[in-house]
């Protein structure tokens, strides 16, 4: 059966953006008011300094601009996204996109402006009216850049002029959704079926090694097809990145990216450093997968299969929902309690449809569900995902509820702890409820995965992206070759010799999604290895984990991503975490040996 029309999927399985709004009518009223919003904002040119009065008001009126900005612009994100091929939706994201450019344009003067007042008397402002105190980290973050904001007329210039270069991510957004084409495949019983983004992975993991083949040449020829444009598209983001650092008087793109979580360049060299370390128990694992899939060579195609060849799992979404509060348990009442509204009160999309955005993600704002985007397939894969990104829906629901508004948005860092360990604790669950040997075998199997594609793998990206810039900055041009084969290497020296490197994997890079959001993806690795920190720890019974683990939930944005992580027992300044995620990745392979 074909991928469905959004409009025969049914109602309860669709996410209700009429809880943002419940027509055209009253967006567009919101819409209209985002102008006057601003004017208000803009009157303070000049001002926002002036007293503790006139900074509070600021903030309160600026307030109020963003809350609805970023419910216009989120609702019509979401509504391109499930179904990208609609031209009305997307000239409404075209809209919104746009009004926000010419907010941020229409506010670049904030920053100079305050800057320009010495920081003692900030502190005065704050300790002789108390109704600043809420703003006070929010100031301290803000005059960290003191050195690194420029004059308001250079800030403008510099906000145009980054808005005409973005063009990279929206050339990758068309190729990846509303222009792909993967063509057609046989599958197990030898029909021809449409190889789409959405059921990629699921014929990924066919037993029928021959449909593995032809999904992953499919999908490679496309991306190999377009090599060159695609490098065009990344390589200007590149020199966006350098632009940006440049003018913002950065060392280079990457410190200007870690710079906004406080976080030092050591911590994302340091996970370079241990995953190199340990890669030898990578190149174990992939013997050990070798053998049990009785395969003279192990190639790139086979990476996703499952060990065991016998074991069908097809799982409805209802009972993928039933193992994930069951798994979830362990976080207590009040947690599983709250679960549920996402499900009563239809924050999820779930079933994919022609059109709509491929993989999965949790999105929102301050006054709206925490909405989760899925591509449901009734795999195991796809509960895991589930959980994954209920993760980050549970994260901005208790950061929501905790937080002001200039608190609540969490850092980056720390956005992948939540969904990490629901996924951890999800595994854990589904391997202690096994039934047979191939069912632990299956969830054994699922925990050396996440740690192969969350920790080892996306350290690889993050290497890559980490040597691109580099050589861009050494005045390498960045042509197609250069991005292909610099991936192609990685790729070899990560999975070592009992792995075929594919000729079709050096254009692996091409498909990727995050390095357009330049030097993010580390914080997968980082994430991954504090979660199973903390799911062990929740998962021995230690009260006072758990209760640590969900006041960092509801922290929000309210202290620097380090400082908070510490205080749920975890310093990522140290190689420790990392290591003792790879420690637990070898101890679940000797397990795996045992059993096969």
């Amino acid at each position: 059966m074909g991928t469905k029309n959004r409009e025969e999927i049914d109602t309860i399985y669709k996410w209700n953006l009429e809880d943002m709004f419940k027509d055209k009518e009253e967006f567009e009223l919101n819409y209209s008011s985002v102008n006057s919003l601003l004017d208000k904002v803009v009157s303070y040119k000049g001002h926002i300094m002036d007293s503790s009065e006139s900074l509070y008001n600021f903030y309160k009126n600026n307030e109020a601009l963003e809350r609805v900005l970023y419910k216009v612009l989120i609702y019509a994100h979401l509504l391109c996204d499930t179904d990208t091929t609609n031209k009305d939706y997307q000239e409404l994201k075209m809209r919104v996109d746009k009004l926000s450019e010419d907010v941020s344009c229409a506010l670049s003067f904030i920053n100079t402006e305050m800057l320009m007042k010495d920081y003692n008397e900030v502190l005065d402002f704050i300790k002789n009216d108390s109704r600043l105190e809420e703003y006070k980290f929010d100031l301290e973050e803000t005059f960290r850049y003191k050195d690194h904001i420029l004059s308001s007329e250079e800030e403008s210039i510099i906000s145009k002029a980054i808005n005409a270069f973005g063009t990279g991510d929206d050339v990758f957004y068309n190729f990846d959704n509303a222009d792909i084409k993967l063509g057609f495949i046989k599958d197990e019983q030898g029909n021809e079926v449409e190889l789409t983004n959405s059921n990629y992975n699921k014929y990924m993991n066919s037993k029928d090694r021959n449909v593995r083949i032809q999904a992953f040449n499919n999908m490679y020829k496309y991306f190999s097809d377009f090599k060159n444009t695609i490098a065009a598209a990344l390589k200007g983001n590149i020199k966006e990145n350098f632009f940006s650092s440049d003018v913002r008087k950065f060392n280079s793109p990457l410190e200007q990216s870690l710079y906004s979580d406080n976080i030092s360049i050591d911590v994302y060299n340091n996970l370079i450093s241990a995953i190199h370390d340990r890669l030898p128990s990578l190149y174990e694992y992939m013997k050990v997968k070798k053998k049990a899939l009785n395969l003279e060579e192990l190639h790139m195609y086979d990476m996703y299969v499952d060990l065991v060849s016998d074991l069908e799992l097809d799982i409805p979404f209802e009972d993928g929902k039933k193992m994930v509060f069951e798994a979830l348990k362990p976080l207590g009442e009040q947690y599983i309690s709250d679960l549920n509204e996402a499900f009563d009160n239809r924050w999820i999309d779930i079933y994919p449809n022609k059109g709509k955005k491929s993989g999965a993600y949790s999105w929102g704002c301050y006054d709206s569900m925490p909405y989760v985007l899925l591509n449901y397939n009734n795999t195991i894969d796809s509960v895991s995902t589930m959980a994954h990104e209920l993760g980050h829906s549970m994260h901005s629901f208790y950061s929501r509820k905790n937080q002001s508004y200039i608190n609540h948005d969490y850092p980056i860092f720390l956005a992948e702890i939540a969904s990490t360990v629901n996924e951890v604790l999800l595994n854990n669950y589904l391997y202690e409820n096994a039934k047979t040997k191939e069912e632990k075998i299956l969830y054994l199997t699922e925990f050396l995965e996440k740690v192969r594609t969350t920790i080892y793998r996306q350290t690889m990206f993050a290497e890559f992206e980490k040597i691109m810039h580099e050589k861009y900055a050494n005045g390498e041009s960045l042509t197609e070759d250069n991005f292909s084969q610099t991936y192609y290497n990685l790729n070899k020296l990560y999975y070592g010799e009992d792995v075929v490197s594919d000729e079709n994997i050096r254009y692996e890079w091409a498909r990727i999604p995050h390095f357009y959001s330049s030097f993010y993806v580390y914080k997968y690795a980082t994430g991954l290895s504090s979660a199973i920190a903390i799911a062990h720890k929740i998962l021995s019974g230690d009260e006072k984990a758990r209760d640590a683990y969900l006041k960092l939930l509801s922290s929000g944005g309210s202290n620097y991503p380090l400082e908070l992580l510490r205080e749920a027992g975890i310093d990522m300044t140290t190689k420790e975490p990392i290591l003792s995620a790879i420690d637990m990745f070898d101890e679940k392979l000797e397990e795996l040996k045992q059993l096969i």
